[in-house]
């Protein structure tokens, strides 16, 4: 008897750890639906959220309404052909070749998912989502860059929306080209966002860099004058200028880009400096926002001969920098040494519920207030000495220019960066265009046409 009553209980035991087992279980998997459920509705192969990598449900719309996206039924792009080419990296194609990889990192917010209901539209229409950028500002930039390759940036540094990220070249998605046979070279790179993933040699435009850094660690630096005489020799080898500058100070060598002045500049500064001062100002920072993460920068003097570090601090030697990471850099200036984040989507909705909305993220303090309005002053100057005012529709513009060498007999990317000087139309820049030769010759009248069609954006017009 008393060995039937063992049997009996260490069932019981059995059947108890069994039922535990269960019980855990049932808990786990009610865990893991409360906490990852929107994860698995939404994952990247959904065939209900996704089409071909990107999102493949709702509407799409600009900063004005203006729907670029309608994935309702089908993919279907703005009735616009110049919308369609401008807005393409940003919204990705049919086939996937190019990824939109920020939209579609709300396509879950877009689907609508929740515990409780599933998913908002059982139609599987989706919601709406408004971008920061304007399509008039990016059919702007199109026009104006006219064919070439390179890409046009432009935020608003206060709030950090981007109104325009223009990629080139694109194309039509409702017209697509024969990229594959094309023998011309003008597709090169087209699959490419240059605005996120591309790297540049800056050029000069990287002497704001070294302004900043000589400003902030050389106590007397504005009392200091350098002499051009159209070449500053290191031995043998030597940094160049185009002509001889002659007598200049800080602030009219950053005007005329005296590569000698800045040399000479260099060696007060230091290489332990710029090392400190590039990695503070987050220049060769990879960025992330929406769901994407920019292209790291490069600035590296390990081992370099004096010439090599000069060089290295008039954006020249290995230096590179991705388009998005600078114009915010630009921001932080503009913002007294404190910028905003760069973001791209504003808002999502799934039916009658807000879904996601957009909020400031600052870079925070990158340098000090000082130093940020030195700075300002000086590269405002540059524009009313040099570039001309009367290139920007009234707006205070403040900016440096860049001829970036490439080598190899490849004719020089022209670089524009900067920003606005007005509570009214707080907005950074950066221009690229590949092989374009002089910065401000090539870049001053696309990036005039750009903040024109900014400024009536922002009037409302």
């Amino acid at each position: 008897e008393r060995e039937r009553m063992n049997r009996v209980t260490k069932r019981t035991w059995i059947m108890g750890l069994f039922l535990l087992v269960l019980l855990g279980g049932m808990m786990f998997f009610l865990w893991e639906y409360v906490t990852q459920a929107g994860e698995w509705v939404t994952f990247p192969g959904s065939p209900h959220v996704y089409n071909n990598a990107n999102i493949g449900c709702g509407t799409v719309t600009d900063r004005s309404g203006n729907v670029l996206l309608d994935i309702t039924e089908e993919r279907t792009y703005s009735s616009d052909a110049a919308t369609r080419q401008s807005t393409l990296h940003w919204l990705g194609d049919r086939k996937g070749y190019i990824s939109a990889s920020a939209v579609s990192h709300y396509a879950g917010k877009m689907a609508g998912f929740d515990l409780v209901s599933g998913v908002y539209d059982s139609s599987g229409e989706g919601g709406e989502m408004t971008l920061t950028l304007s399509a008039r500002v990016q059919n702007a930039a199109l026009d104006a860059m006219a064919g070439r390759k390179g890409t046009v940036g432009v935020y608003n540094y206060k709030t950090g929306e981007v109104l325009c990220a223009l990629t080139t070249p694109t194309y039509d998605p409702d017209n697509v080209p024969d990229i594959a046979s094309d023998t011309s070279g003008q597709y090169d790179g087209v699959y490419l966002n240059r605005f996120l993933q591309s790297t540049y040699v800056p050029g000069s435009i990287f002497k704001v860099v070294t302004t900043a850094a000589a400003l902030d660690c050389v106590p007397d630096i504005l009392d200091k004058t350098f002499t051009c005489y159209g070449a500053y020799e290191y031995g043998t080898e030597k940094v160049t200028c185009e002509k001889a500058h002659g007598t200049v100070t800080l602030k009219t060598a950053l005007a005329s880009s005296c590569n000698c002045a800045f040399a000479q500049i260099a060696e007060l500064v230091g290489k332990k400096n710029m090392v400190k001062y590039v990695e503070q100002f987050g220049v060769t920072d990879s960025l992330s926002f929406d769901g994407v993460t920019t292209a790291e920068g490069n600035y590296d003097i390990s081992n370099t001969a004096p010439v090599s570090f000069a060089w290295s601090c008039i954006g020249q030697h290995t230096d590179l920098i991705n388009p998005a990471r600078y114009m915010t850099f630009m921001g932080a200036i503009a913002g007294g040494g404190v910028g905003a984040e760069p973001y791209l989507v504003s808002e999502v909705r799934s039916g009658e519920e807000m879904t996601y909305e957009a909020k400031t993220k600052t870079t925070g303090r990158i340098m000090s207030q000082d130093v940020a309005d030195q700075v300002r002053a000086y590269m405002r100057n540059n524009v009313q000495s040099v570039y001309g005012d009367w290139n920007f529709n009234g707006m205070n513009v403040c900016a440096k220019s860049g001829t970036s060498q490439l080598g190899g007999g490849q004719k020089s990317n022209a670089m524009f960066a900067g920003f606005v000087e007005d509570e009214q139309y707080p907005l950074a820049f950066i221009v690229v265009v590949e092989n374009g030769g002089y910065g401000s010759a090539t870049c001053v009248p696309v990036l005039s046409k750009v903040l024109a069609a900014c400024k009536s954006v922002l009037d409302g017009e």
